[in-house]
């Protein structure tokens, strides 16, 4: 698959926490470093999404946001 993001993390899914439509995957891109990413829970399951699964946090974003 080619993307034209170039922000792209590989990782580990440390957790999946399913609400009742938009679950929170939290991607550990490196030792102490979590991405989390809000995401259908349909998604969560066409993916088969679980614990331990080694996958690509891939961030496409026009703004970014910092606050002190």
């Amino acid at each position: 698959m080619k993307l034209s993001a170039r922000n792209v993390f590989p990782g580990k899914v440390v957790q999946v926490v399913r609400g009742q439509t938009t679950a929170h995957v939290k991607i550990e891109i490196a030792p102490g470093m979590v991405i989390t990413s809000s995401i259908t829970v349909e998604a969560v399951d066409d993916l088969g999404l679980k614990l331990g699964d080694t996958v690509h946090a891939i961030i496409k974003a026009s703004e970014v946001i910092v606050g002190k």
